[in-house]
């Protein structure tokens, strides 16, 4: 993937994201690993590393937003989208 493709599935995702931080039955917690990373879509200087790090951990958060428990199809992404943003964060 290229890095400006990976730029918008980053932006993409972070729409995804915004959404469901404003519903209710969602805690906005969930998010706080990928915030505390400080990457967002808008950040072009960061290395596409970073953007790929940062994708898979705001897909686990997403996926686990989803899922009503680690067996649900939702629940096995979030797993493995956390395993991918391990992998990528011992690349950077």
């Amino acid at each position: 993937m290229h890095k400006e493709e990976l730029l918008e599935l980053h932006a993409q995702l972070v729409t995804i994201m915004e959404y469901f931080s404003d519903r209710e039955d969602v805690n906005a917690a969930r998010f706080e690993p990928y915030r505390g990373l400080d990457v967002t879509p808008d950040d072009v200087h960061k290395s596409k590393s970073e953007h790929k790090h940062a994708v898979f951990v705001l897909g686990n958060a997403l996926a686990n937003a989803m899922s009503d428990d680690e067996f649900s199809d939702a629940g096995r992404i979030g797993k493995r989208m956390r395993e991918l943003a391990d992998d990528a964060e011992s690349k950077l």
